[in-house]
């Protein structure tokens, strides 16, 4: 024990804080190849990164200003909004954290749903935003996807989900997890009468929502180099004790082995989701 005694503990050095003039956001570095890229001109592009064509997440609402025509959509469900169900607490409450994601995204949970046209064909459309609570499945989000399929279901018109989660939401447990059964059964109804749904899985789409309705789609389309999977690779490899290959759960690996149809380009998916409908209502 006496040695230890005698250890000293080693001095951290902390770094002075420089000031800048810089305003914050005017850069923004690419977590794929490390260029550093003016905020305006990666928003110009399509929050594309023009050296590596590396996709940065997007919200809700501009996916749906690139995908569906001009003064054509109508959201429903606007003014759903979750609770507090189970009194989740852990650093914070659950509810302290929802009112913090709704002054950060001004949205009342982390999925968008409505109607619109592409090209002119009517479509139903459920759109995941990674900006609230890293686009978490919860109760609401479960009821606007399974919203979405069933006004497709009504009207007999294509079904599109775009996925951007990390999985179900922990502060709602089993509830979060029912949204699974939930969304299945209501694309399970749009099977049997022959309602075309398409999923387009974005970077990242895991847990629950790849579990459940995401990999379920008529046709599977991913955005480049997007994350998909049930568990993380670190998860992974933690329990079967192997090194994953290069590329692991990423879309060209997912493509390789048959789990998506299609890779498709940010700018390209409105000209591809416009050829399978009219290739599906033909």
């Amino acid at each position: 024990m006496g040695w230890f005694n005698t250890v000293k503990n080693p001095k951290i050095k902390t770094l002075k804080k420089v000031s800048s003039n810089t305003p914050t956001g005017l850069w923004k570095k690419c977590t794929n190849c490390g260029e550093i890229l003016q905020t305006e001109k990666l928003e110009l592009n399509g929050q594309i990164c023009p050296y590596c064509e590396h996709h940065f997440r997007v919200s809700a609402t501009k996916r749906i200003e690139t995908l569906i025509d001009e003064g054509t959509f109508k959201e429903f469900s606007k003014d759903l909004k979750t609770t507090n169900p189970l009194k989740f607490t852990d650093r914070m409450t659950y509810s302290e954290r929802l009112e913090k994601a709704y002054q950060k995204t001004g949205m009342n949970d982390g999925t968008i749903c409505g109607e619109g046209k592409i090209d002119g064909q009517e479509v139903s459309l459920a759109v995941m935003d990674f900006h609230f609570m890293g686009g978490s499945m919860g109760v609401v989000t479960g009821e606007k996807i399974a919203a979405a399929m069933d006004f497709s279901y009504k009207k007999k018109i294509p079904c599109i989900v775009i996925s951007c989660s990390g999985g179900a939401r922990m502060q709602e447990g089993i509830l979060s997890l029912m949204q699974m059964a939930k969304t299945s059964a209501s694309r399970a109804r749009l099977k049997e009468v022959g309602v075309p749904y398409i999923s387009v899985l974005t970077d990242p789409t895991t847990g629950g929502c790849a579990a459940s309705f995401a990999m379920l789609g008529d046709v599977n389309i991913a955005e480049p180099k997007a994350l998909i999977g049930f568990a993380g690779p670190r998860v992974i490899e933690q329990s079967i004790r192997q090194t994953l290959p290069d590329g692991f759960q990423r879309s060209e690996f997912l493509l390789q082995h048959g789990f998506i149809d299609r890779i498709v380009h940010r700018k390209d998916l409105k000209a591809e989701l416009s050829f399978f409908l009219k290739m599906f209502t033909k």
